[in-house]
C-alpha cells in the first residue's frame, strides 16, 4: 500500500481500524458497529464535494430516516464544520423534506419504503447512505456492508454523479465495490 500522504485521511483510516475491532458481547459489537458507522459517515463530509446550491442556509446536515441505529455516536460530530459547514446532526421517523439533507442514512426500518425514498432524491444532492443489502443497486449512493466483522462500503458512482456529488478518488479507492460512473472523482 502507499504512504498515505494526506494527514487527514491517515487519521480515517485509523480511526475506523481501531472503532473496527471485534467486540467481546453481541450488544457491544453492534454498538461498536454503529459507532464505526457514524465515523465514516463523519469522514465521507469531508470526501464528498456538493454543489454550493447544496447549502441554502449554510449548514451540512446529516439525517437518520427511520430507526436511528447510532445512538450517542453521530451526536459526538455534531458542530464540527466542514469546508466551512457548521454540521447539524437530525434524526427522525418520518422527514418531511429529505432533500433538506446533505447526507441522509436510510435507516434499515424504511426498507419498505426505500425504492419510494431513493426515486424522491434521485437528482437532488443528497448523498444517500444505508447498510441495507442491494442499497447500492436501488440507486443509493453508499452501502456499508460488514466483511470478516469488519465495516466496509460501497459505492454507486453513476447515482452520485446524477445528483451532482462528487466523490474524492481516495474514497472510491476505499470502497470494496465501485459502480461505474462516467468519470473519475477529484
Amino acid at each position: 500500500m502507499a504512504v498515505l500522504r494526506r494527514p487527514l485521511l491517515a487519521s480515517f483510516l485509523v480511526l475506523a481500524a481501531v472503532l473496527a475491532a471485534p467486540g467481546a458481547a453481541g450488544a457491544q459489537a453492534a454498538a461498536t458497529e454503529y459507532a464505526v458507522k457514524a465515523a465514516f459517515l463523519y469522514n465521507f463530509t469531508k470526501f464528498v464535494e456538493w454543489p454550493e446550491s447544496a447549502f441554502p442556509d449554510g449548514t451540512l446536515r446529516l439525517c437518520v430516516l427511520g430507526e436511528d441505529p447510532f445512538g450517542k455516536a453521530l451526536q459526538t460530530v455534531a458542530g464540527e464544520e466542514v469546508a466551512g459547514h457548521k454540521l447539524i446532526v437530525l434524526s427522525t421517523g418520518k422527514l418531511s423534506d429529505p432533500a433538506g439533507c446533505q447526507v441522509l442514512f436510510i435507516s434499515q426500518s424504511e426498507r419498505e419504503r426505500m425504492p419510494r425514498i431513493l426515486a424522491g432524491l434521485r437528482d437532488l444532492p443528497v448523498l444517500t447512505v444505508s447498510d441495507t443489502g442491494g442499497f447500492i443497486d436501488q440507486g443509493g449512493i453508499i452501502n456499508f456492508t460488514l466483511e470478516g466483522g469488519k465495516v466496509r462500503f460501497e459505492i454507486n458512482q453513476e447515482s452520485a454523479e446524477r445528483a451532482g456529488i462528487k466523490i474524492s478518488s481516495k474514497l472510491l479507492r476505499l470502497a470494496t465495490r465501485v459502480t461505474p460512473g462516467s468519470k473519475p472523482g477529484p
